[in-house]
């Protein structure tokens, strides 16, 4: 389904933004596979997964191709790209195709970090796949701390940049905060900045974004700026276990790009991006889904008095006041998994949404923990 597509279906729904349901929910709602996690030993809410897929469909084309199974997936992989070629509205040479978007992330901190010559300028906290991994080559990693609101500090990070910047690395939707950029202010922050350096826009959680006219940051790389945008079939698409995600680039860094590639994905994974992308039935109801999953969060944490930030994500960012690591102890007691620790945020916790079923345990647990 088209970007466009998406955003004229959520005005079609009155969904205006990411905290509420106006109305059609049960009516648009499918039905969904069971989870596959054993409710009864662990509720997985640690790792922004989507519990409800792969879907019936998904599943029906593994089931149909495992004879491929035994053949590299080079022949194949050009029907992907083609597929997501037409649904970005780039040229086919525009697209990078790797082993979720994690390998994406790792290969640009590669490419642009350098082996101890190139500079990083990221958000603190952030995902940390690319900083980590480019940190173990010698890269120098900026990290900017987020502002009072939790959002990336647009203004704090463009003074860090200098003649060693390679590379400004922008999460939004964030991770783990789950905050949001204004449009206005990312895009002019991208056209401002993107001749003094490359500026990778991780849009992992971008489908989970409720403002209809909300831009990917493509529209910047049609353009021919130096911008990468980083996509994945993990989230809303339930592909986490599957490894297949994508970037775009204007060709001459796609190029770069795929130079770094080394897993890039496999043949299974490729069946089942195509048809996942074909399947607006599941991934609509992944979004309705995950709506009501947030607000059965976001009602426990009002019961219990918690801050917490409005999420654009598939996961909520609330502040227990207490020591994360005793938090997540306590929770895993009650067999539910939450996010791992996000420096210095020590007393925040992430919780990813998950079935109804998961949402009612996790509800239970922590208002038991919390005493």
């Amino acid at each position: 389904m088209r970007n466009i597509d998406r955003r004229n279906w959520l005005k079609t729904i009155g969904l205006s933004s990411g905290f509420a349901i106006l109305g059609g929910f049960e009516a648009l709602a499918m039905d969904t596979p069971k989870n596959p996690f054993d409710h009864t030993t662990l509720a997985r809410l640690n790792a922004n997964e989507n519990p409800y897929g792969p879907s019936p469909k998904v599943r029906e084309v593994l089931s149909n191709n495992f004879e491929v199974g035994c053949r590299y997936p080079f022949r194949t992989l050009s029907s992907l790209v083609n597929v997501i070629a037409e649904k970005e509205a780039v040229s086919k040479d525009h697209i990078v195709i790797t082993g979720g978007s994690t390998e994406g992330l790792k290969a640009a901190g590669l490419t642009f970090g350098g082996f101890g010559d190139g500079e990083i300028i990221a958000a603190d906290p952030t995902f940390q796949a690319m900083l980590s991994y480019a940190e173990t080559f010698g890269t120098k990693v900026h990290r900017v701390p987020v502002n009072d609101k939790m959002e990336h500090d647009l203004e704090a990070m463009a003074s860090r940049i200098n003649k060693k910047t390679k590379l400004i690395f922008i999460c939004n939707p964030n991770n783990p905060t789950g905050t949001l950029l204004n449009k206005d202010k990312l895009k002019d922050f991208c056209k401002s900045h993107d001749h003094q350096s490359v500026i990778f826009s991780d849009e992992a959680y971008y489908d989970f974004i409720m403002e209809p006219d909300y831009p990917s940051m493509v529209e910047l790389v049609k353009e021919g700026r130096n911008i990468i945008v980083s996509k994945t079939f993990s989230k809303v698409f339930g592909l986490a276990g599957l490894r297949v995600g994508y970037l775009i680039a204007k060709p001459e860094l796609a190029t770069k790009l795929k130079a770094s590639v080394m897993a890039n994905t496999n043949t299974m994974a490729i069946e089942a991006a195509k048809e996942a992308l074909k399947d607006d039935e599941f991934y609509k109801s992944s979004l309705l889904n995950n709506v009501k999953a947030k607000n059965e969060i976001y009602n426990t944490l009002d019961d219990l008095g918690l801050e917490y930030i409005k999420s654009h994500t598939n996961f909520v960012f609330f502040k227990t006041g207490r020591p994360i690591r005793e938090i997540i102890h306590s929770m895993q007691a009650e067999r539910i998994l939450i996010g791992r620790p996000f420096p210095p945020f020590y007393n925040w916790a992430r919780i990813s949404t998950g079935t109804m079923e998961d949402m009612h345990r996790f509800g239970t647990a922590l208002k038991k923990v919390m005493g």
